[in-house]
């Protein structure tokens, strides 16, 4: 059976680079992105395999509720949910339109679009799923010294980590895998279109992005961090979690009884 995959955001960067690998493994694909004209190149650059282009906004319910239908029907091998904003801004300077289509784009659409396509998935006994997040999910504990403040876009990411994990358990012996993929800066148009000039910035590039996520689900990775060596600081973050979550108990601390 050919191998079917569906990419958000795949008219640049990460997006688009999980779309050429993808092709160049003999992925059939349908791609999805806010321009046509840009979907249609790719299309017609890639020849070699079946491209369904699907122009879209998933910063809108019918752009997300268009591409969940197609999750929810065809026989996916593989999801990867790229699309993305960044609106780096405090939150209350956040103009509400950018704080809604932040959410809508990282914590909305990647949720209905897993939600559609895991049930089938699931009855096939395969499939992959790939939500592509950011290290700046790990830097909520920061002080206010780190800039550029972004409490919205840090905690979208941050959802996307924690649905990840918990979904990869729930769907643990199914033959479904879930990795969230988080690059730290990478050399994309990404800031660029929000007015941020990164170029002195040692960025890595969405090809090793790529690569890395793509290594990850063969390594069994859910967290997939491409530019941390030492793997044992994120096992260290986890279990961290996992011991705060294990320490609570009905009983008040007592830190907050009055003295």
């Amino acid at each position: 059976m050919s191998k079917l995959a569906l990419v958000t955001g795949a008219t640049s960067g990460i997006g688009k680079a999980f779309a050429e690998r993808l092709a160049a493994d003999g992925y059939d694909l349908i791609i999805v992105g806010r321009s046509k004209d840009r979907l249609e190149e790719f299309a017609t650059a890639h020849p070699e395999v079946t491209v369904r282009t699907v122009a879209a906004d998933l910063s809108t319910d019918i752009g997300v509720d268009t591409v969940a239908d197609i999750c929810a029907t065809e026989p996916l091998t593989m999801l990867v949910n790229n699309a993305g904003v960044a609106h780096y801004m405090p939150l209350a300077q956040l103009p509400a339109d950018k704080a809604r289509e932040l959410v809508h784009v990282k914590v909305v659409a990647p949720t209905m679009l897993t939600r559609a396509a895991v049930a089938g998935m699931q009855e096939r006994g395969e499939g992959k799923i790939i939500n592509v997040a950011g290290m700046i999910a790990f830097s909520a504990p920061a002080d206010r010294s780190v800039m550029p403040r972004r409490a919205v876009y840090a905690g979208s990411l941050a959802h996307l980590v924690a649905m990840s994990q918990t979904l990869s358990a729930e769907l643990e012996d199914t033959g479904v895998q879930v990795q969230v993929l988080c690059p730290g800066v990478v050399a994309t148009e990404f800031h660029t279109r929000q007015g941020l000039d990164m170029s002195v910035v040692p960025r890595m590039s969405a090809e090793d992005v790529v690569t890395a996520g793509l290594r990850g689900l063969e390594l069994g990775e859910v967290v997939c961090a491409p530019g941390v060596e030492d793997a044992g600081l994120l096992d260290a973050v986890f279990q961290a979690d996992l011991a705060a979550f294990g320490g609570q108990s009905p009983a008040l601390a007592s830190r907050y009884r009055a003295s």
